[in-house]
């Protein structure tokens, strides 16, 4: 078996170009005070002898790491896996690299990521925060710069992209009442969500009823445990057995839209001739499911460009003052209505 090459190190470099290690530590580390000339001849050989410089190593010495962290409830639901990946992809493109925490919405895991632990080692926190309540969210923990997302941090002395979730559940229930629909259930209520997103998709739901003089009947207003298909199907179970002449639901989200599709299919009722159905994100699964899920669309690619260049920007200016920016969102309407 042959011995294996020994990395190349910036010495080797610095003797294979004729210059100091220091002026390969200028080069390779893109100190602004190189002459064009010694840049170009120092990268020939840094090429030439293929030296990799260690990235982390040079990150630290600059006080950084290099990694953004991402904090969401739950890496497995598709909004946030997006959301995840959309992140990966812009970072790479800036030299950083993401290390996604998840906190499963418990309360104790969101206050140990808003004190700076566990990802301390982070240069910066976005953070979807999803059982905190917006006064815990109201004075900085720590250091690290963090960028907020959702609806949660409004009064939080951190940036922000915020998503108007009233205006989207005004946006969905003026669809159903304008096409005709009387009867609008709304499905994805969580009783231990103190000032939630849902609770400001309610908050438009019932704003279009009333606008659409229709009245607001809370027992329409169906609560879950969580927001996944399970539990959007067992909803859809308890609602038709209570109130079967509803002729419209709106699902928090387009997981639970999908496990409530399953469910009127179940009890024989046609989407959208007897029952109307709308959800929101426009997770790709929407697309494909039968018929077409209508859909408040949230612009993800939005919302992380937003809280990259935040993040990007609070590192190079720490003393910038908190900044929010709201999140563009869409009705993509299909077969579901």
């Amino acid at each position: 078996m042959g011995t294996q090459r020994r990395p190349v190190t910036m010495r080797d470099v610095a003797v294979a170009a004729g210059v100091s290690p220091k002026t390969v530590s200028n080069v390779v580390n893109d100190y602004v005070h190189v002459r064009p000339e010694t840049r170009t001849h120092v990268q020939r050989y840094v090429e030439e002898l293929g030296y990799r410089p260690q990235a982390v190593g040079r990150q630290l010495r600059r006080g950084r790491t290099g990694a953004i962290a991402l904090a969401v409830p739950h890496v497995d639901m598709p909004y946030f896996a997006d959301l995840a990946a959309l992140l990966v992809s812009a970072a790479r493109e800036h030299g950083l690299t993401v290390v996604v925490e998840q906190t499963d919405g418990n309360i104790e895991r969101e206050r140990q990521v808003a004190a700076g632990s566990p990802v301390r080692f982070a240069d910066a926190l976005i953070f979807s925060p999803l059982s905190m309540p917006p006064s815990e969210l109201a004075a900085p923990r720590h250091d690290t710069p963090m960028v907020l997302l959702g609806e949660h941090g409004a009064a939080a002395q951190a940036d922000r992209v915020d998503i108007d979730s009233t205006a989207i559940g005004r946006s969905a229930t003026s669809h159903l009442a304008v096409s005709g629909r009387r009867r609008i259930a709304v499905i994805g209520h969580q009783q231990d969500r103190a000032k939630s997103a849902m609770e400001q998709r309610i908050l438009g739901y019932t704003q279009a009823l009333r606008a659409a003089d229709l009245p607001v009947e809370h027992s329409l207003i169906r609560t879950v445990p969580a927001w996944d298909r399970q539990d959007g199907s067992d909803a859809v179970d308890a609602l038709l057995a209570e109130h079967p002449d509803v002729d419209a639901v709106f699902a928090a989200n387009d997981v639970l839209a999908i496990g409530a599709l399953s469910a009127l299919h179940r009890h024989g009722r046609r989407v959208p001739d007897d029952v109307a159905l709308v959800g929101v994100d426009d997770v790709p699964e929407s697309r494909f499911t039968t018929p077409a899920l209508t859909t408040v669309a949230i612009d993800r690619a939005f919302v992380v460009e937003s809280a990259l260049e935040m993040v990007i920007s609070r590192l190079s200016e720490p003393d910038l003052p908190p900044r929010s920016v709201t999140t563009p969102h869409r009705l993509v309407v299909r077969a579901s209505t």
